[in-house]
């Protein structure tokens, strides 16, 4: 860690007096001896970091103003917790100066460990901490997703990987082409039934934990469409699944949630729909924001998750012939940029 680091230099001296009033009130005796070390960073401006002494262990967030803000992710926490679902605690928080002091919920993501023979067991845990959340009344002060959120996302795909990514920009007929199929994914999108939308519920944001999963990066919570999180857990930006694998999750899950009163489509295949088109929307999106952490932010690692988000689409065409003419737009995109 550079010396010339002043946050965490801030942040530790933060952190001791923390620690000391913690075990202080706890009565764990005197702090001992620990070690602070980076845990982990993300696409955004936040990082954490993990300390650990005499067998006890913390994570740090920092997540440093302007740029980032933790009234969210604790009003939301606290939220989630109240559903019952496994979040850290906030053992202290400085909301002015962007530091969080967190239980540490473990040190394996799900995308760490889950292959395809403990997959049905680790998402079903998953499961029913999402059936836990989506339970929840609308009554929070959150965001919805309505129509300007989702064209502002949808719109990001023209504008930094189209734009910056591929150097091209749409032709009238192409520009016509986009505006039906935005305006196809965001209308399906608006007509869903609402619940509470994690946003980013995928394996990587997913602990290993007990109770499982211990569930992370929900600060963007909104009120928005039934299928949204459902269809991020199983197409996620860093693995795939075979289509007929992911169908067999989404009706166990489409059964559990009528059950357990979730405002589901009525009708399977009506369902299955909604989540095609919510997920070809946030591909989209994905593809866009992956292009502008590469060209705004100098994390060009993420571009190489981009074909995965292709092949996501390409599928639910081949699918969904409403959809037909996307797929004939990308491939004039991707010819376009290698002319």
């Amino acid at each position: 860690m550079p010396d010339h680091d002043v946050r965490l230099q801030q942040l530790t001296v933060w952190l001791h007096e923390q620690l000391d009033r913690l075990f202080r009130d706890n009565a764990w005796g005197d702090v001992p001896e620990g070690s602070l070390a980076a845990a982990s960073s993300d696409a955004s401006f936040r990082r954490y970091f993990r300390w650990q002494g005499a067998g006890r262990s913390f994570v740090i967030m920092d997540a440093p103003p302007p740029q980032e803000n933790c009234r969210p992710f604790v009003a939301i926490d606290h939220l989630l917790a109240g559903a019952g679902v496994h979040v850290p605690q906030i053992h202290a928080q400085d909301l002015e100066r962007g530091f969080l002091l967190l239980g540490d919920l473990g040190h394996q993501t799900y995308l760490d460990i889950i292959q395809q023979d403990n997959a049905d067991a680790l998402f079903a845990d998953a499961v029913d901490a999402l059936l836990a959340f989506q339970r929840l009344p609308m009554d929070a002060p959150l965001p919805h997703y309505d129509d300007a959120l989702l064209r502002r996302e949808v719109e990001l795909f023209p504008e930094w990987y189209v734009g910056r990514e591929l150097g091209l920009a749409f032709t009238a007929a192409q520009q016509a082409t986009w505006q039906r199929v935005s305006q196809l994914l965001i209308d399906s999108a608006l007509a869903q039934p609402k619940v509470l939308v994690h946003r980013d519920y995928m394996p990587r944001n997913l602990m290993q934990s007990s109770p499982n999963p211990g569930v992370l990066d929900f600060q963007d919570a909104v009120y928005g469409p039934v299928t949204y999180d459902i269809t991020c857990l199983f197409k996620d930006a860093f693995l795939s699944w075979p289509q007929a694998q992911v169908q067999d999750w989404l009706r166990r899950y489409w059964d559990q949630a009528r059950a357990a009163g979730i405002p589901v489509q009525p009708v399977f295949e009506e369902f299955q729909r909604a989540s095609d088109l919510m997920g070809v929307q946030r591909h989209l999106k994905v593809i866009g924001i992956f292009a502008r952490i590469c060209h705004r932010d100098g994390k060009p690692r993420y571009l190489a998750d981009v074909p995965r988000f292709f092949a996501y689409i390409e599928e639910v065409v081949s699918r969904r012939p409403e959809l037909a003419e996307l797929g004939r737009l990308i491939g004039e995109l991707q010819a376009g940029a290698r002319a």
